[in-house]
């Protein structure tokens, strides 16, 4: 798969592919149907993606918190895993914002990416303000001999499968339910950082890493499974939130403790998988009280991964 993030300069071996448009955050069940309808469409044509980073969400409404549910390394390489052998990232900045939806179709999906089958979900909206839809994509790309499959919503008995919804499970605990949609886990990727040394102390040495544009899922404690660069996938407890205990600091991190590791592992970028929410957040009265809940959640943990 190749990642392309100047779509101004597509070389012509990365023309002529069939495109999948959207977000792609996630890269869930939802989105996994919509390229196999496409790949059963066009099976004669290389399957792309045509997908934004930033999220729109960031530049419109910049005082919200981080929404994604994975980051634009994370996402290319899961659609690569889908099958996917272009990735056309197009970068949704003030400008790319008030292009118009005729310019974003023949500009952009035509004249530099040379696609030349497109799908999208029903909803699927572009251009300044919103103002293009489906029948403006297929109006579009008619006279060019461009076709169009629009593919229906998953559903499933809580209804359409989408990022929002995935969203909202997270941030109120419910991982397990959420990874039903995704299709697997969701996990937190980042670099292990330096930290203030405090679970170490404790007896539970963690790899400390910044949730940055991940979304913050509920706070509290969970069973994890940590993907180590070398593909090893390692169990373990992770506390994520602002650790009331031992400080009042406004900054949610990610504090993971692998089972039977002592390897070093700061500077290398770990891939966390949140299974199962085991408590949320709580202020204890002392670190002694602290330590012995501690020894509880990985007993718990250990459990319930071994289960």
């Amino acid at each position: 798969m190749t990642l392309h993030t100047d779509w101004r300069s597509i070389p012509d071996s990365a023309r002529g592919t069939v495109a999948a448009l959207g977000n792609f955050d996630g890269v869930h069940r939802g989105h996994v149907h919509l390229l196999h309808a496409l790949r059963a469409a066009r099976p004669d044509h290389p399957l792309s993606v045509v997908t934004f980073d930033p999220h729109p969400r960031e530049l419109f409404r910049p005082q919200d918190p981080p929404c994604r549910l994975m980051l634009p390394s994370v996402r290319a390489q899961t659609l690569e895993e889908q099958g996917v052998s272009e990735v056309f990232q197009i970068p949704f900045d003030e400008a790319f914002s008030h292009l118009s939806a005729e310019a974003f179709v023949e500009d952009i999906l035509l004249r530099h990416l040379g696609v030349v089958h497109v799908a999208c979900g029903a909803d699927f909206a572009f251009g300044h303000r919103r103002t293009g839809n489906t029948e403006t994509l297929e109006a579009l790309l008619s006279p060019h001999g461009v076709g169009l499959t629009i593919v229906p919503q998953l559903t499933d008995e809580g209804g359409p499968i989408s990022s929002s919804r995935i969203r909202r499970l997270l941030q109120e605990g419910y991982p397990e339910r959420a990874a039903q949609e995704l299709g697997r886990p969701w996990s937190i990727v980042g670099p292990v950082i330096h930290g203030d040394q405090r679970g170490r102390l404790l007896g539970f040495p963690t790899a400390n890493i910044p949730l940055g544009q991940h979304l913050e899922p509920a706070r509290g404690v969970y069973a994890v499974r940590v993907t180590l660069p070398d593909g090893r996938i390692i169990p373990g407890v992770a506390n994520l939130g602002r650790r009331p205990t031992i400080n009042d600091g406004q900054e949610s991190r990610l504090e993971a403790h692998l089972f039977d590791f002592s390897e070093d592992l700061y500077g290398k970028t770990l891939s966390v998988a949140l299974i199962a929410l085991l408590r949320e957040e709580k202020r204890f009265s002392s670190l002694d009280e602290l330590k012995a809940r501690i020894t509880q959640d990985a007993e718990e943990a250990r459990a319930l991964l071994s289960a």
